[in-house]
């Protein structure tokens, strides 16, 4: 007898179809699984064996074959455990092959029957809900991420026993939410910016930087705030709509890192991982392509603390997401692209013992020391950094004062009202939704100054030795600026402002 049961597998951020075919034939015992699996896979059939014997279910032993079709796509993961189960007893007749058909069944099987968590359960449901399936089969612990997925039934299971109870007397509960609810109850942030003491032009920077989506520096001693800082620049970005909640969702469900009884990721994600990542965990890959800190920080902020101490073959592969906001990993078999849109926020000492220019600390470090130091960032990864600043230490008033800091809410709202005046701008460009986007094309048409402002960029690049780069991110800079002003055009004080956020390609920075 041959049944067939419905599955799903993730390639990428995208789910398919992946149909489970049991034959049990009369004969010597014997076990067979085809399709391409991988060693996770093939291990099904102990796991499967075992909880259905400590299920107290019977099976007929025979000569078993099981098929995951389509045959020439790779198989992986321990999701076929609970499908590969149900599919075998239905072929005992334990269960009737009518209730599966309008199915999906994902779920990994302990030993003594318990239906365990998976990875990718919410493009797996989005999958189904889009080709028509009325129900999802899934582990009670993916019930949540599931659920946020409105126009198909979801039916959590925690065991095998109970998953064939409720098949043969058609007696599951479906699992609701309302996704509003959820998603306003996951919007809440546990850091904001009136924490910080002090730092004023910081925080003014980094505002600047949230409001045209440019890339940001931060350069100063330790001890200063920088990473106090980065932590709360999400706070202050624009709010997570639902759309880019369900696409941040689907990468984090996908890697696995969605924490448990987690629906729905609607804060703007924060990552930030140590200076010794390698490559493949920055951007992504392995035998079957998984996302990397890029693309779990899609949507949010990618914080590289103490940036020249990250290897430099490392820093170079990130020239392309920055550019494209996608990453695509290329294997022998297989071709996978993972979205990567985000905000990249750097931090890192003025030279090796961190307190060049610092009144109250002795710099150790000599000129050379400085200058290999600072040129452990390679000039195109510079180049798509728009604003770099001095972070200094806080002085003791600033940092005893009782007075609280703005909050980030009142931030974010000048940073929306700028956003909007951008996506009213570039409505009829193509993947430009903020100054950070424009080429130099689309600068000398939107980043125009008058002549006080092109004589004082002019003075400013003459006198303070600012290299060629720095033109062109002046000029977005101060677009952005004049767009938190609710002003049209670019002014002389917005250009003023503008060339102090280039603390790198001032030539005196380090004499």
């Amino acid at each position: 007898m041959t049944v067939k049961v419905n599955a799903g597998t993730v390639v990428g951020i995208d789910a398919y179809h992946i149909e489970i075919e049991v034959d049990l034939k009369q004969g010597m015992p014997g076990f067979s699984l085809v399709g391409l699996p991988d060693s996770a896979v093939k291990e099904s059939y102990d796991r499967v064996m075992s909880a259905i014997k400590n299920s107290g279910r019977k099976f007929k032993f025979g000569r078993v074959t099981v098929n995951l079709a389509p045959a020439d796509m790779k198989k992986e993961g321990s999701a076929f455990d609970l499908p590969i189960a149900i599919g075998l007893l239905t072929a005992s007749g334990e269960i009737p092959q009518d209730v599966l058909t309008d199915k999906i069944i994902i779920g990994e099987l302990a030993l003594d029957g318990r239906v365990r968590r998976v990875r990718g359960v919410l493009p797996i449901t989005i999958f189904a809900k889009e080709n028509g399936y009325n129900a999802v089969i899934v582990p009670y612990e993916n019930r949540y991420e599931a659920a946020i997925v409105k126009g198909i039934k979801v039916y959590p299971t925690k065991t095998l026993s109970e998953t064939i109870e409720n098949l043969c007397n058609d007696s599951f509960e479906q699992f609701e939410m309302n996704l509003d609810e959820v998603f306003q109850e996951y919007h809440e942030y546990g850091v904001d910016f009136q924490d910080v003491r002090g730092q004023e032009g910081a925080k003014r920077a980094i505002e600047v930087a949230c409001a045209g989506g440019h890339n940001l520096l931060m350069i100063g001693p330790p001890g200063s705030g920088k990473t106090m800082l980065a932590k709360r620049i999400p706070t202050i970005l624009p709010e997570m709509t639902l759309d880019e909640a369900l696409e941040t969702t689907k990468v984090h469900s996908v890697a696995g890192v969605l924490p448990k009884d987690t629906a729905l990721v609607a804060t703007r994600p924060f990552r930030a991982p140590h200076h010794t990542v390698s490559d493949a965990g920055l951007i992504g890959g392995g035998t079957h392509p998984r996302p990397g800190e890029v693309s779990l920080a899609h949507n949010g902020v990618l914080f590289l603390d103490e940036l020249p101490e990250f290897n430099r073959k490392v820093l170079e592969v990130l020239r392309q997401p920055l550019e494209d906001g996608t990453v695509t990993i290329s294997r022998a078999a297989i071709s996978v692209t993972f979205p990567a849109r985000f905000m990249l926020v750097a931090a890192m000492n003025p030279c090796p013992c961190g307190y060049f220019g610092d009144p109250h600390h002795n710099c150790t470090c000599t000129p050379a020391m400085i200058q290999r130091y600072v040129s452990k960032i390679s000039g195109p990864l510079l180049d798509r950094i728009d604003i770099h600043i001095e972070v200094p230490a806080i002085p003791y008033r600033e940092l005893a004062s009782k007075t609280s800091g703005e909050s980030s809410r009142d931030i974010r709202e000048r940073v929306k009202l700028a956003r909007e005046r951008q996506l009213h701008r570039y409505k009829d460009l193509k993947r430009i939704y903020c100054n950070a986007q424009l080429d130099s094309k689309l600068i000398r048409k939107y980043c125009t100054l008058d002549e006080v402002g092109e004589n004082l960029l002019e003075q400013a690049i003459e006198k303070f030795g600012l290299s060629a780069r720095a033109y062109d991110r002046i000029l977005k800079v101060a677009r952005t600026i004049a767009d938190l002003a609710g002003e049209e055009n670019i002014k002389p004080e917005h250009v003023a402002e503008a060339i102090q956020y280039r603390t790198l390609d001032r030539k005196y920075w380090m004499t």
